[in-house]
């Protein structure tokens, strides 16, 4: 016990240290600085207290790890620790790659799944396939785990071996799978829609995006020269590293234009960054498409060819996110990604929506009130706003899915549909040819049959809640036959809700049908022709006129 004290007490005064010599170095002032060495002193010797006198053992490591979490989750959602065990997980934000067998995973109730192995990766040489399900990893069974249990277990370092018990169609057998490293690919798709028009997928800024799609549109470029018009698809992109969208904005952009600075509390690590490139093309006219889930570097890259004016921005509000991160490394092999300033486009706006200095009593961040937003200009005298994310100049309307949609999703009914269509079609049409067609949907229909996919409508909860506070105020007699009808009449509309709707439902059938065959380019692929934001892009290069009347400043 003595010698655990005395290395408390060492590590106490190395921690001291270390604070003093930061303290010199960035110029703390001191009364920070002594509140630093308070603080950490009683904090230390809280720990050391509880080590010792707590009535049962105290597991060094978890409680730590709730105490940093708790301290952190006070400040924004970005700052975080990450100990030794998340290293991969770590790698996998920042570089888009892990060591593993190349897979999504689900879990049905209390079993576990194969979603969708990778095209090329581990598991999908291994012949793994969309619903196998998992029994054992590494002889250890996955009854009782859940989703984020079994895909830590089935990541590891790259070059070992990975042995999965599965089950397929009511068989049992065993895979030993070599983990390799898994650099998933941020950008799934290019193509061309529309007849000629230019179109690329970005789903992350990790490592050599920027590259990525500099290649594939000078690729478009030369294999289509009408090519008329470019589509950056930057939805649910939610970022990623800051110098990728720097470098992306340069592909359209000319050499040595301001495109981010960033600001925080230590001055001297402010930065500005420029783009530092030839442009492949300055001309051409680009629609970025954006929505709710485009954050982060999404929102420097759209944000910067809007203040620019160099693309018509389409889609919906983007996220907000203008704060930078930085990964710094602690001791033993931990690191701690921490928010160290805010980042500020071309107008000189920042795009930042919540206040995290600024909570309500429940404990979440405000947004920042309309009458704070400040207005910019971009290169054109257009009016932009900061506060609130990236405003399209051409909005698009959101499309929610329906309750019974949403429910078929939940119950896994279309995932476990597809299962077995795949063992009666040996092979479909191409992503851009394939369709569901009335006898795929009656068959799925027929499928449901026997299955439990029942749902309530708000139509249905508003209904309920009326009879009771019908019922509370005495009123439920005089009204009951009116309900009552009103309820049979939702019932028997309810019954026709897989017809009516079969559009939306279908598309999802198509998504699901084609990842099988065509992995997630032919899934993507295939709903660009349906895809509204991208129709309402490709109608907006196709006229000119319209286009650059985006671009210029309402009269």
């Amino acid at each position: 016990m003595k010698k655990i004290i005395r290395l408390a007490v060492c590590v106490v005064a190395l921690w001291g240290l270390s604070f003093q010599s930061v303290d010199a170095q960035d110029n703390v002032p001191s009364d920070r600085a002594f509140e630093l060495s308070k603080n950490l002193e009683i904090f230390s010797k809280l720990y050391q207290t509880l080590y010792i006198n707590y009535v049962d053992d105290v597991d060094p490591g978890a409680t730590m790890k709730k105490a940093i979490d708790a301290m952190l989750s006070s400040l924004d959602p970005y700052t975080v620790y990450y100990p030794e065990s998340d290293m991969e997980d770590v790698k996998l934000q920042l570089l888009g790659q892990y060591g593993g067998i190349g897979s999504l995973i689900h879990q049905q109730g209390d079993k576990i799944y194969i979603s969708e192995p990778y095209k090329d990766m581990p598991a999908d040489k291994a012949g793994l396939k969309a619903g196998d399900r998992i029994l054992e990893v590494n002889g250890e069974s996955t009854e009782g785990k859940n989703n984020a249990d079994v895909s830590s277990a089935m990541r590891g370092q790259a070059g070992t071996d990975l042995t999965l018990k599965l089950e397929r169609d009511g068989k049992v057998f065993e895979k030993t799978i070599t983990r390799a490293e898994i650099k998933l690919p941020n950008m799934p798709y290019s193509g061309i829609v529309g007849g000629n028009i230019g179109y690329v997928k970005l789903d992350e800024f990790t490592q050599d995006a920027a590259k990525n799609v500099r290649e594939a549109f000078a690729k478009l470029k030369r294999e289509h020269p009408d090519m008329q018009g470019f589509i950056l698809d930057l939805r649910n992109n939610g970022g990623g590293l800051m110098n990728e969208a720097v470098d992306l904005v340069n592909v359209f952009v000319k050499k040595g234009q301001l495109i981010v600075e960033t600001k925080g509390k230590v001055s001297v690590k402010n930065t500005k960054s420029y783009t530092r490139m030839n442009p492949e093309d300055t001309e051409m006219p680009v629609a970025v498409l954006i929505n709710g889930y485009s954050a982060s570097a999404s929102e420097i890259t759209a944000g910067s060819l809007q203040d620019l004016d160099r693309a018509v921005i389409v889609g919906s509000r983007s996220f907000g996110k203008g704060l930078v991160q930085n990964v710094l490394p602690l001791v033993y092999n931990t690191q701690m990604k921490v928010t160290v300033s805010k980042y500020y486009i071309p107008s000189g706006r920042c795009i930042q929506a919540l206040d995290y200095s600024h909570k309500d009593e429940s404990g979440r961040a405000t947004k920042v009130p309309d009458s704070l937003k400040t207005a910019f200009k971009t290169a054109n005298g257009r009016i932009v706003y900061d506060g609130f994310g990236i405003e399209p100049d051409v909005e698009t309307e959101t499309e929610y899915m329906s309750v019974l949609t949403t429910t078929l999703v939940s119950k896994f009914h279309i995932f476990n549909y597809v299962n077995e269509f795949v063992k009666k079609h040996a092979s479909i049409a191409a992503p851009d040819k394939f369709e569901v067609t009335d006898e795929i949907y009656n068959d799925f229909v027929r499928y449901l049959s026997d299955k439990d996919y029942s749902y309530s409508t708000g139509t249905e909860q508003m209904l309920k809640e009326l009879k009771k506070v019908a019922e509370e105020e005495n009123y439920l007699e005089a009204v009951k036959g009116e309900i009552d009808k009103l309820e049979e009449r939702l019932k028997n509309e309810k019954a026709d809700d897989l017809h009516k709707y079969r559009k939306e439902i279908g598309e999802l059938l198509k998504a699901e049908i084609l990842v099988r065959y065509y992995y997630s380019a032919g899934r993507l692929e295939g709903s660009l022709k349906t895809d509204p934001d991208v129709l309402k892009a490709i109608e907006v290069l196709h006229n000119k006129e319209l286009y650059n009347s985006k671009l210029k400043v309402k009269n």
